[in-house]
């Protein structure tokens, strides 16, 4: 080992994703904050030279990596990507570790794959890991304390991402977890309580980020109704404008809304999931009963807030009809930009677990765990048709005069909402071909 460690922190890209594919020179990705978090937790008393490599958006040669570690973090989708790159790299006599939600999800698989592994968030663990390796005693498996807190940590490192090949370049994170226990979310099981990092230590990222524009990448921002509204009260001298992930609860509450819209709001991601409501039981999401979803676009729009409503095809309860219906529900409402996905069991959870003993699980392929391929056996249709339905679907949403209603009816943020359609409409007709594109931070599930 040479005298400053060589570190090099990497995202890989899942089997489908191709960075250079789309219209725009810019993918419509954003900038992630796991590799820039890792790397502002080295320990000061450790030398290093850091390298992050996010393979979404750049070519990585493998035999050109020159590293004494490297941290990859997989979702479950990437993961046999992850296990290439590892394999490939632990050939050459480099260590590799594994972390993020796959590996968390699927400890005894990933430890297989690395010379060590992190389970749950590694504020904590990554620091004892690089310890540990300098000192020759790494261990095989590194837990998350139950006793985690996101208080008083270093900013993330983001000056060693490459920023000018992604659309977002500030992206931050107040909370993580979600109070809801949906189905088919992969955080109940793999990250366990809610945290919340204190107000101020937001504000004070925002501050020496010197962002304008930036991208709340938490799951359910307003999980926690009073912190949201202290947060946003605290964002609104800064005049910044934001997009982030809430769920619809966030139309039951007029005065978080407008704190929300005031604090410059100009984008959220919502998961309708689905307009059957039998379909909003079986994934435990019912919350979203309370309200028509009428109601919810229309008190979003009024605040000029652009939506993203996200839709699930393939619960027990769809049935051909769904596809339709959901359509026509996205053109009467004129969203602004939406988004289909085909349920995912991934590995860990409620809806896994169900299927898997109801045996309905058809494949462990991890890299079709995207949301654009069916791994399951749907119940009211078949396999082919839920893909084809769906894809379908994409299609009739993005054609041009269907872009032209929805936006000509919405109106709102349209110098991002019509390039944003018209980079949808490439995947939407490419969907064989391309893993769909973000906007807004589209992991929601993963």
């Amino acid at each position: 080992m040479t005298s400053r460690l060589r570190i090099v922190l990497l995202c890989p890209r899942g089997p489908l994703y191709r960075h250079r594919g789309g219209i725009w020179k810019k993918t419509m990705r954003y900038a992630p904050l796991t590799l820039t978090t890792l790397a502002s937790l080295i320990p000061a008393e450790i030398p290093a030279d850091v390298r992050i490599i996010d393979e979404g958006v750049e070519d990585i040669d493998l035999d050109r990596i020159e590293a004494d570690l490297v941290g990859i973090t997989a979702i479950t989708g990437t993961a046999p990507r992850a296990y290439e790159i590892s394999a490939h790299l632990r050939e050459r006599g480099i260590t590799v570790v594994l972390g993020g939600v796959h590996p968390t999800l699927m400890p005894e698989e990933a430890v297989g794959h690395a010379d060590s592994i992190a389970v749950g968030y590694a504020e904590e663990t990554w620091p004892q890991m690089l310890r540990d390796f300098v000192a020759g005693r790494l261990a095989r498996r590194y837990d998350q304390s139950p006793n985690l807190k996101l208080a008083n940590l270093p900013f993330p490192r983001r000056d060693l991402y490459e920023t000018g090949l992604v659309n977002v370049a500030h992206t931050i994170e107040a909370t993580r977890g979600c109070i809801y226990q949906c189905e088919f979310c992969v955080v109940p099981a793999a990250w366990g309580r809610p945290l919340q990092k204190p107000v101020a230590d937001v504000v004070a990222d925002i501050q020496q980020m010197h962002a304008r524009r930036l991208i709340f990448l938490d799951l359910n921002l307003i999980a926690d109704v009073p912190y949201a509204k202290e947060l946003f009260t605290a964002l609104i001298p800064l005049k910044i404008q934001w997009g982030g992930l809430a769920t619809t609860t966030i139309a039951w509450d007029d005065e978080l809304l407008d704190l929300a819209a005031r604090s410059g709001c100009r984008g959220l991601l919502i998961g309708f999931e689905s307009l059957n409501q039998e379909s909003l039981v079986e994934a435990k999401k019912a919350f979203n009963m309370r309200h028509d979803y009428h109601e919810v676009v229309r008190k979003i729009r009024e605040r000029r807030i652009a939506l993203m409503g996200c839709f699930v095809f393939g619960f027990d309860h769809d049935t051909l009809d769904s596809f339709d219906e959901t359509v026509e529900f996205v053109m009467d409402s004129h969203m602004d930009l939406p988004r289909y996905a085909i349920a995912v069991p991934f590995p860990g959870t409620a809806l896994y677990k169900r299927l898997k003993n109801e045996g309905r699980i058809t494949t462990q392929n991890w890299g079709l765990y995207d949301g654009q391929h069916v791994v399951f056996e749907p119940r009211n249709m078949t396999a082919a048709e839920l893909l084809e339905n769906t894809r379908r679907a994409w299609r009739k949403t993005y054609s041009y005069p269907s872009i032209v209603r929805r936006l000509s009816g919405s109106r709102t943020r349209l110098p991002i909402a019509i390039p944003a359609n018209i980079g949808y409409r490439f995947y939407a007709y490419h969907l064989d071909t391309f893993y769909t594109c973000d906007w807004f931070g589209l992991e929601v599930r993963q």
